[in-house]
Parts: C-alpha cells; sequence; structure tokens
C-alpha cells in the first residue's frame, strides 16, 4: 500500500488530495492539509476520480465509426485517418471549412495546454469555438480592455476582505470560479470571525446566500443596472478615490449620471435604499472586494457587468489592495505563452459575430455549419466537450454534428457530442497523469505552487492527451506545405510537458524548478496576493482607461430593460456541488440522492397556473420546449425559475450506463442561439423568457 499526492483537476478549486492505492487500485481519497491553499479541503467530486478512473465506460484505444459499429483501431492509423480526411477538405473545400470546438477540461488538463494550443494551430481555421463564450467570456473581456491581458483577472482577496459583495456567485457549489477558492465555507468563518461581511445578489436563494449576511433578489439580466447605480452613489457621495494611473472617470461619471438607485429599483426589484446603503457600506469598508461570476457574464449585458465590476472596484481604491481585488503572481506566468487578446480581426460568416482571442462565440457554431457556401463547416475536431448538452439552441447543434462530412473528437466518452464523430481518440485518465495548475494559479486567492507526479502508470497501450496531439500536430506538419516556423513547432510538439513546466519554474518570479517542486509534493507556499500595479499592467502606458467606448457605446441598450409579458418567466441555470456540467454524470457515487434536475419554482408562480409540486410541465422558449417535473422552492425569486444544465442524456448511440438512467432534458434545448451579449459574444443562457404550463411536451 501506498499513499500518493496529488491535485484534484475536475475544477477550480485544485485541491490538494492524498490517494492511497493497493495493490495497482486506488482504495482511498481523502484531503492532502498539508496544501497550502485548499488545507486538507475535498469535495465529493475528488473522491469521483476513482470512478473516473475505473469507468468501464471509458474508452481506452481509439475506436472508427464502421456500418457494423464502432471497431478499435491502432494509434497510429486513426492518426493517419484523421489527417487525411481534415487536410483533403481542407484542399478542397479551403482551411475554414474544419471547425474546432475546445471543452472546459481542457484548462483542468497540463497536456492539453502545452500541446493542444500547437497542434490546433497547424489547421490555420478561424473557425475556432469553445465553451468560453458560455463562460467566463466577459471576465476576459474586460481584463483585457482594462489590463492589458485577457487572462489578467483580478481576483477577491478574500482571505482579508472585511466586504465581500457577491452577485451571480455560487462558490459553496463551485469551490469558486475565475477565483481558486477552494473550501469557500471555511474562508468564510474567517471572514465573519474577522468582523466581515458577504452580501449576495442572486436572483435565487442559492447554498451560499443562505448563509449570508444578507441576500436580495434580483431579476436576472439586470445586475448591470444594480451595478452601475453602485457606481452612481459612490460618485455622488463623494466616496470615489480612483488610483493616479486611472483616467476616464469623468466619462464613466456621465455615462452613470442617469442610473439613480430609484431608476434601477424598478427594473431590478432591489429597493432604492438597499441599493444606496450598499453603496455606502461598499464604500466605506476597510477592505472591500466585488466579484460577479457566470450569473452576471451569462446574460444579454455580461460585459456591462463584468465592466462595471472592476469599475466599483478601481474607483472606490480596491483594486491592487490587500483584502480589495488582487493580482496573483503565479510560479509559471501563463500569460508570457498566452497572447494580449484581440477583438473583432474577423467576424463569423453567418451572423457577423466578431471573434475574442481567437475564438467565435459558440452560439454561432451550428449555423456555421449549416449554411452552404465558401467558408461552410465540414469537418469538426471536439477536445474534450460535449456542446450537444452545453450550449445554445442544442437541438439544432445535433442535427449540425450528423451532416458533416468529418468529425473526430479527442474524449474517453461516448456521448451525446462524440456520437457523431468518425474517430474518437481518448487520453489516460487524471489519475495516470502528471499534473500543474498553469491557468488556476493565475486565478488563486493565495500564491502557491505544486508539482505531482502520475499516481498511476499508464498502460503502454494508452496515450496522454499530449502524445495525442504531439502526434496529430506532427502528422500535419508533415503534411500541410502551409505549415510556418515548421522546426520551431515540430521541436515544441517533441517537448514533455515536464520540461515545459520545468523552463517556466526557471525564468519566473520565484526560480523553482521541478526537481524543487517534487521534493514538497504537498505544494509550497509563496504567501499572499502582493500590491502589483502600475508596473504589471500590459498596456505600454502602464495606465488604466475606464471610458472604454465598446462599453460605453452599449450603455444605452439598458435603456430598453422592461418587465417581462405577464404570463412570462425568467429561466436561469444553477449549480450542484456534486455536478460537473455534462460529464460526471457517469459516476454513480455522484449522481445519487435526491433528483437534481427539476424546475425549481416559487409557490405562489406555481399557484398562479394551478400547477403544483412534482407535476409534470412543459417549459417553453422561443427555442423549443422540453417537459420536466417541477418543484416548489421558497428559494426562488417570484416570477425566476431553475433548471440545471447537462442534463438530457440516453440519446440513441451513447454508451454511458449511469448517465443514460438519470432523468431531465438538456436546459440548452430552449436556450436560444440569436439571445447574446453583442459586445462579449457571449450566449445569454440566464433570464431566458419561459412560458411553463400543465402536462408534457409532445415527442418530436
Amino acid at each position: 500500500m501506498t499513499v500518493r499526492r496529488t491535485s484534484c483537476n475536475l475544477c477550480e478549486a485544485i485541491c490538494g488530495v492524498l490517494v492511497t492505492v493497493e495493490d495497482g487500485r486506488v482504495t482511498d481519497i481523502r484531503g492532502d492539509e498539508s496544501d497550502p491553499l485548499s488545507r486538507g479541503h475535498i469535495c465529493p467530486k475528488a473522491v469521483a476520480l476513482r470512478d473516473l478512473q475505473e469507468d468501464p465506460d471509458r474508452l481506452s484505444t481509439p475506436v472508427r465509426r464502421t456500418p457494423d459499429g464502432w471497431q478499435e483501431i491502432g494509434w497510429e492509423a486513426a492518426y493517419e485517418l484523421v489527417v487525411e480526411k481534415l487536410t483533403g477538405i481542407q484542399r478542397e473545400h479551403g482551411r475554414n471549412s474544419v471547425g474546432v470546438y475546445l471543452g472546459n477540461p481542457n484548462v483542468h488538463s497540463l497536456g492539453a495546454l502545452t500541446h493542444m494550443p500547437t497542434m490546433v494551430r497547424q489547421l490555420r481555421t478561424r473557425n475556432r469555438f469553445s465553451a468560453t463564450s458560455i463562460d467566463q467570456l466577459p471576465h476576459m473581456l474586460a481584463s483585457y480592455l482594462l489590463y492589458g491581458h485577457q487572462l489578467m483577472v483580478a481576483v477577491p482577496d478574500i482571505d482579508r476582505t472585511s466586504y465581500l459583495l457577491m452577485l451571480g456567485a455560487n462558490p459553496l457549489a463551485s469551490n469558486g470560479s475565475m477565483m481558486t477558492a477552494p473550501g469557500f465555507g471555511k474562508r468564510l468563518k474567517e471572514l465573519r470571525k474577522r468582523g466581515g461581511k458577504l452580501v449576495v445578489i442572486d436572483p435565487r436563494r442559492t447554498e451560499t446566500a443562505a448563509v449570508s449576511d444578507e441576500h436580495h433578489f434580483v431579476r436576472p439580466g439586470t445586475d448591470a443596472a444594480f451595478l452601475l447605480a453602485l457606481i452612481h452613489e459612490v460618485i455622488t457621495q463623494g466616496s470615489a478615490r480612483p488610483a493616479a494611473y486611472v483616467d476616464g472617470f469623468e466619462a464613466v461619471e456621465a455615462a452613470v449620471e442617469a442610473w439613480t438607485p430609484e431608476r434601477a429599483a424598478g427594473i431590478t426589484g432591489i429597493p432604492a435604499d438597499v441599493i444606496r446603503r450598499i453603496a455606502q457600506e461598499f464604500a466605506a469598508a476597510e477592505r472591500a472586494a466585488c466579484y460577479g461570476r457566470v450569473g452576471v457574464s451569462t446574460q444579454e449585458f455580461g460585459a456591462i457587468c463584468q465592466w462595471a465590476i472592476q469599475v466599483l472596484n478601481i474607483i472606490t481604491g480596491n483594486l491592487d489592495r490587500p483584502g480589495g481585488t488582487m493580482f496573483p503572481r503565479p510560479a509559471v506566468n501563463p500569460l508570457l505563452g498566452l497572447g494580449r487578446g484581440h477583438v473583432g480581426v474577423w467576424k463569423s460568416r453567418v451572423r457577423g459575430l466578431p471573434e475574442f482571442g481567437g475564438e467565435l462565440p459558440v452560439s454561432t457554431m451550428a449555423e456555421e455549419i449549416l449554411t452552404p457556401g465558401e467558408g461552410q463547416i465540414r469537418a469538426m475536431v471536439t477536445v474534450a466537450g460535449n456542446p450537444v448538452l452545453s450550449t445554445p439552441d442544442g437541438r439544432r447543434l445535433d442535427e449540425a454534428l450528423a451532416s458533416l462530412d468529418f468529425m473526430v473528437a479527442v474524449d474517453p466518452y461516448i456521448n451525446e457530442t462524440t456520437r457523431h464523430a468518425d474517430v474518437i481518440l481518448p487520453p489516460a485518465p487524471p489519475l495516470e497523469r502528471d499534473h500543474y495548475d498553469i491557468v488556476f494559479h493565475q486565478l488563486a486567492v493565495r500564491n502557491t505552487s505544486r508539482w505531482n507526479d502520475a499516481v498511476l502508470p499508464k498502460p503502454a497501450s494508452a496515450r496522454h492527451d499530449w502524445e495525442i496531439f504531439r502526434d496529430l500536430g506532427l502528422a500535419l506538419v508533415r503534411r500541410t506545405p502551409w505549415s510556418r516556423r515548421r522546426v520551431e513547432t515540430t521541436a515544441r510538439l517533441r517537448l514533455s510537458p515536464r520540461r515545459i513546466v520545468d523552463a517556466g519554474l526557471r525564468i519566473g518570479p520565484y526560480r523553482l524548478s521541478v526537481g524543487k517542486l517534487r521534493r514538497s509534493p504537498g505544494g509550497v507556499d509563496l504567501g499572499p496576493l502582493q500590491p502589483a500595479l502600475p508596473g504589471a499592467l500590459h498596456q505600454k502606458s502602464k495606465r488604466i482607461d475606464l471610458a472604454q467606448r465598446m462599453i460605453l457605446d452599449d450603455l444605452p441598450r439598458l435603456d430598453a430593460l422592461t418587465t417581462v409579458a405577464v404570463d412570462e418567466l425568467l429561466l436561469i441555470g444553477r449549480r450542484h456541488l456534486r455536478n460537473n456540467n455534462s460529464w460526471m454524470h457517469n459516476s454513480a457515487r455522484l449522481v445519487k440522492g435526491k433528483p437534481r434536475h427539476r424546475l425549481l419554482m416559487h409557490p405562489h408562480d406555481l399557484a398562479e397556473r394551478e400547477l403544483s409540486d412534482g407535476q409534470m410541465v412543459t417549459v417553453t422558449s422561443a427555442a423549443g420546449a422540453i417537459s420536466v417535473e417541477v418543484a416548489s422552492s421558497n428559494d426562488m425569486m417570484p416570477g425566476v425559475v431553475s433548471l440545471p444544465h447537462g442534463f438530457g442524456h440516453n440519446r440513441p448511440g451513447t454508451q454511458l450506463t449511469v448517465a443514460n438512467r438519470l432523468a431531465g432534458p438538456s436546459a440548452n434545448d430552449i436556450t436560444d442561439r440569436s439571445r447574446i451579449d453583442p459586445v462579449a459574444g457571449t450566449a445569454a443562457v440566464n433570464g431566458v423568457p419561459v412560458t411553463v404550463t400543465a402536462g408534457q411536451n409532445s415527442p418530436e
């Protein structure tokens, strides 16, 4: 029996874990108290690492589609087939005829981060999509506009703050998001112990809101009005104190002049006196931080919301201040290897929506496949993603993927998306990989670093994800005459993730190495976040300009905010601690217990429609209709209903034994691809107008 230290890389919390191995099998997983960031905390997902390792549905060798069903194929033959098909389609139809979709788990895998981008660049396609535009894109846009880099994200220094204002976030379920903060519950207790306060703004009384000091319902999609009113009040009260390197204050003052608390109250449902008081408390707090997450990003005003959150922190003097919002200083700087970002260098072919950071909005993916003409996507590469369940108008995307000439998926499962693939290349599971968190140390509430060797040996017949990307990338370099920098690309692909991380550690601010970290497998504590501005800004001027025209020119769109129709409700999503989008539903230990797929509705809304708790109802939007059981909940704001995404399994051709037994529809079958934030390009999957009626929707 041996006990190995590693990290759980299933979510952003990157908790340290102790894994007990007996006779080559995992027998126990528990929190690692020596980890300086997670301090022994884990959630149920970490224990399910064992389930991923032992899942009989997980593919271990490549498979290809044949008239007689899926058949195993050797790695080299699979690579040859994939590269031949992709390059052949590009020769006939142009380089943009191949599309790429990258799912969320890519940022949790060291090998994907070090090798996948290089492979994708060899395709030279502009039709690139990812989960970014249904998740955190407004965060990254605000960072790019204000701080000069898309990943220079200011995170709440929650271990030292005295006033935490949180919008559309539920870290007790998410463990932090765009804020790596494992053990949020313990951190909240520490906040209270030092006399601090947590205020939550959310249309649902979430797990986090339920334990907050103060919770206020807000009408979905109106958070921007609340934030602008806060900024208005801070300025009106004379409490604004932006740093000397901040420009554009006067333009912001003029832009928010009309956004009084009274005006915002009529739109948001939050009383004017509450808005005014929160503004006063925030500005007067010794150390305050405003933080917003999925709820404020995935709506029609997501870009305005995330900009306004930054502005509130900046003008109250809380940016780059201990206890305010600060910038981590990771041991490996991912900003060096990731471009600053750009907006609108090209646009989508059908709707003309702008790219951000080289990616088009995922809401456009189905139409780019289905709409004939030059540049039509005829082949897709999907990596660690299930967009049929996780992106808007999933039924139409399902139809689109079925129409492709060719599709390859790098994925360990035959799921609702990969069932359309012609070839599936499965990577080794997490416990068989070395791990270092490149991205999430950049978002962490404390500076730490840890390297972990694989817990279990990889079978000789298996491939790490980085080896798959390496081999595909090298094959593309050989087959594509347009490949530039062939020698440099080849050399980069041949480097192992360990060597890449080691180089990053050695040139990093702490002059570490993989060898040094291996001698401290529980992680190294590098201390609390430290002030870094203006020197760390990525603008040449080393100044922050609040007056971003992209945002200010979009503010008049808020004037159209009105109440919904009498019979309409607003649909929002929700997160659960034991859910991880769609891909952890094949773990029996994570899906057991009370059903989590139900539509939550306030008792008043149920009575008004003569509906009862547990009844089957039909939820209808502009995109379609689904049937689901409804559950009465006083945790919902009246006029708002909640349905989690990631369900909708048991479709023909999938091979997910546990997930296929789960009830529940896909929420994204009724999210409309046309509802989008025109500035950020983010899908507006929260605040969707719906009607709820008795009875079950007839199957299509």
